[in-house]
């Protein structure tokens, strides 16, 4: 059950900054080094309980990877959508508290250039994951929180001008229902990031090998 309350905390506090970041004319284009800075706190807080997931992509590319039962991974990424539900909810109340206008809705003028988008920012950022948190090279690492953080900060400066940048399935059905997202929308972020986690997780085994 601990794990799965982690997974519920830190995807809970990565949608919230998602939400309220993304849509504060205070921090504007930094938003996504808000988001990325929250993923890395919340990868060092919750990694050593559950692996520090918060994202069904990264849930995915682990269990391809033999690191995750099937069962555990349904309850992670329940876990995970309900946290990031919580969010939407709390981020659109604490949003409208501040004063701030009504959250724009963010459309897609060229899908499939989206669902690329999310597709290539979900494929690095679990091909990183992979890399630092799942192998015994380097296992006990004190870097890996960092640099999961940093690869979904890139990602979302990368992408956001494409498809919103949000390489994460939970944060867009989060983001939907905060308004953000329109919900017919979701199959890109869905597939694509799937699709993207679950590329990684057969190159990754391709280059590193299939020991430990």
């Amino acid at each position: 059950m601990q794990k799965y309350l982690a997974e519920l905390i830190g995807t809970f506090f990565l949608v919230l900054t998602a939400v309220l970041a993304t849509n504060s004319s205070y921090v504007g284009a930094m938003a996504p080094l808000a988001i990325g800075l929250m993923l890395t706190v919340m990868v060092y807080a919750g990694g050593h309980i559950s692996g520090g997931h918060f994202n069904p992509a990264v849930t995915l590319a682990t269990m391809m990877r033999g690191k995750l039962e099937t069962n555990d991974a349904i309850s992670y990424v329940i876990a995970q959508v309900l946290g990031a539900l919580a969010a939407a909810a709390i981020g659109v109340y604490l949003h409208g508290s501040s004063g701030e206008g009504a959250i724009p809705l963010h459309g897609n003028p060229d899908p499939f250039a989206a669902l690329l988008a999310e597709f290539l920012g979900a494929f690095a950022l679990a091909y990183v994951y992979l890399n630092v948190y799942t192998t015994e090279k380097n296992n006990g690492n004190s870097f890996y929180g960092l640099a999961i953080g940093l690869t979904l900060t890139a990602g979302l400066f990368a992408f956001r001008g494409v498809s919103g940048g949000v390489l994460n399935p939970a944060g867009a059905i989060g983001g939907a229902a905060a308004g953000m997202y329109f919900f017919y929308d979701l199959w890109i972020y869905l597939i694509g990031a799937l699709a993207g986690a679950a590329a990684a997780a057969t190159v990754f085994t391709v280059v590193y090998g299939r020991g430990d």
